[in-house]
């Protein structure tokens, strides 16, 4: 990793962990131990490439996740307990005046406006912690490189890698970059709701994620659209992986409300060569999965540079 990602990295854990430590009431040093070794752990497991396995974005995705749900539970405790302490004052107060022969309406109507205000101040401070949890988790997912539904690499990682790549100039294997275009999408959102379309999205990266070998990459591309980089593999290779997965996603079926979805898709595919741009790549495969498009579907058509 190069001198500025490591020293954001080192910034963010401090910021994190000072954030964790002002969530608790009762900050301990074996709570602050533990985040520091889960944050070293997280560190060494980063390839220098930082993007080497999913599993690798997923720790450090799950890891910073778990930071706020503590955070959040901690402070959300906090409020609970407060809110306990002044129903008991209140019930306590009403025994009191049950006892009473006479009733002051003056300090009973100070003694009630007292715990209104507490308890309002309560509920600000709930919607503040709300508001500040909800900010960090969309800061979170902005700088992720796992797509949130699918949590395969998302386009961010895409360009990312590809870039990496292509700075290179030249690479001494071969490597393959393939769209997939899920068939008739549009129908599926239509016809059962967007519920189905995003368990058609998930249904479609865990088959992937299954079919694949570790060294491929898949990513989320956008909206239905998924890509997949075949590396160290060849021409006939990449064709016969390419009709595995169409047959194999033809084949399962997705069963929704007691419904069957048939989900097929489309694949273009072309290879990587030597002075490539990500924008190179992408045109070639767009025109090969046009052309699968417009041939019947369900089916992989090549792009040749």
């Amino acid at each position: 990793m190069k001198k500025d990602d490591l020293k954001s990295l080192v910034t963010q854990l401090c910021n994190d962990l000072l954030d964790n430590i002002d969530a608790q009431e009762h900050p301990t040093k074996d709570q602050i131990a533990e985040y520091l070794q889960d944050s070293a752990l997280t560190i060494q497991s980063i390839h220098e490439n930082d993007m080497d396995t999913v599993e690798h974005a997923k720790e450090a995705f799950t890891n910073a996740y778990k930071i706020i749900a503590e955070q959040g539970i901690s402070s959300y405790q906090e409020t609970s307990d407060k809110f306990l302490d002044l129903t008991e004052q209140h019930q306590a107060s009403l025994e009191e005046y049950k006892k009473s022969s006479l009733v002051d309406i003056q300090t009973i109507t100070a003694k009630f406006d007292e715990i209104h205000q507490h308890m309002t101040h309560e509920i600000e401070k709930a919607n503040n912690v709300i508001n500040s949890l909800q900010d960090k988790i969309k800061n979170l997912e902005e700088s992720s490189q796992l797509d949130p539904l699918t949590k395969v690499f998302n386009r961010r990682a895409l360009n990312s890698y590809v870039n990496q790549i292509c700075d290179k100039g030249e690479i001494t294997h071969e490597m393959h970059f393939l769209i997939l275009d899920i068939d008739d999408f549009k129908n599926i959102n239509d016809t059962y709701g967007h519920v189905a379309g995003d368990k058609v999205l998930i249904f479609l990266a865990n088959l992937l994620k299954k079919t694949l070998r570790d060294g491929d990459k898949i990513f989320r591309y956008g909206g239905e659209e998924f890509v997949i980089i075949l590396n160290r593999i060849d021409h006939e290779d990449c064709l016969n992986i390419s009709e595995r997965v169409l047959k194999l996603i033809s084949s399962n079926k997705l069963i929704y409300k007691g419904t069957t979805l048939q989900v097929t898709v489309s694949i273009g595919t072309t290879q990587y060569h030597n002075g490539d741009t990500m924008e190179d790549l992408v045109e070639r495969a767009d025109k090969a999965l046009y052309r699968s498009k417009s041939n019947g579907k369900n089916q992989m058509n090549v792009e040749k540079k």
